[in-house]
């Protein structure tokens, strides 16, 4: 691998860099990955098993009792989107930070996207390049929404010794309907945007396949994910209400067909972000409609 390209995941961003925790997430926290893995996911709970309690994949109490978190809990997504800021929280509720024994009550209710952060966080804080991914899962089981692929956030972290990225879902890692190791996604388990929007620009896939969990369903939920992603791949990883413009849900079906072509190419040089890395920085560097957002205040 290029040693640019492993600097470059090396680097914190302004929403991994853990500020001065550093030293403490360098060598106060286990080196291997599944180990960290685990002691990440007991200290955050994801806003779905709050709100379902001690039933489905929370059955058996893996997540804690959701009925000691206090009653006025809240995701708490908007408020902390930076690893700094999580980490802080985690000690301001208990200053033995990131403990496999937090009481329920001092979890944070956060979802996918910060469970990622965190992680990257982590392992960058190690030495370990890391990068953020966007896309789809396919492998949770949704109900009643039937066989969808819904939004969610990941990692990749670089493994020298056997020369590549490996693939890694914290968050889901304990609510897998399907039989595979989240610690080493095999290849075409996840639905990265790239592949998913070029499938379904060739007729490949239904729209419809695709599900965000604010309700959307089809090519937005994957515009939106192909962004989310092209922004984590230049260390840029934004938070949910940002965006590109192309990502209006009133104004995707309206694109131009030199709009279309402009994603498209985004999208094959995303299938192999190593390969087309320095393609990809041009297009960080010069093209506006991708990299400047909109959304909040923006």
């Amino acid at each position: 691998m290029n040693d640019k390209i492993l600097k470059h995941y090396l680097d914190f961003s302004m929403y991994t860099f853990p500020g001065l925790y550093q030293e403490k997430l360098k060598n106060g926290l286990p080196d291997s990955i599944r180990e960290i893995g685990l002691l990440v996911r007991k200290n955050l709970i994801h806003r779905t098993t709050l709100a379902a309690g001690n039933t489905g994949t929370n059955a058996d109490l893996k997540f804690g009792d959701m009925t000691e978190v206090p009653w006025w809990r809240q995701p708490e997504d908007d408020i902390l989107v930076t690893a700094a800021a999580m980490l802080t929280e985690l000690y301001r509720r208990d200053e033995k930070g990131l403990v496999n024994d937090r009481a329920p009550k001092d979890k944070l209710v956060l979802t996918c996207r910060f469970t990622a952060i965190i992680m990257a966080s982590i392992l960058k804080s190690k030495g370990i390049p890391t990068r953020v991914r966007s896309g789809n899962a396919p492998y949770f089981d949704l109900g009643k929404l039937g066989d969808v692929s819904t939004d969610h956030w990941i990692n990749q972290y670089w493994n020298q010794q056997e020369n590549r990225w490996i693939t890694i879902d914290v968050d889901g890692s304990l609510s897998l309907k399907d039989q595979f190791d989240p610690y080493d996604i095999p290849y075409g388990k996840f639905d990265f945007p790239a592949d998913a929007w070029l499938s379904i620009r060739a007729g490949d896939i239904d729209p419809q396949h695709f599900y965000n969990a604010a309700g959307f369903t089809g090519k937005v939920v994957v515009i939106w994910s192909l962004f989310y992603d092209f922004h984590s791949l230049m260390n840029d990883e934004i938070i949910y209400f940002h965006g590109s413009i192309y990502g209006n849900p009133k104004n995707v079906d309206n694109l131009t067909i030199a709009e279309l072509e402009k994603i498209d190419n985004l999208a094959r040089l995303m299938q192999k972000p190593d390969e087309n890395f320095d393609e990809l920085i041009k297009i960080w560097e010069s093209e506006k409609d991708f990299r400047l957002l909109v959304g909040g205040l923006l």
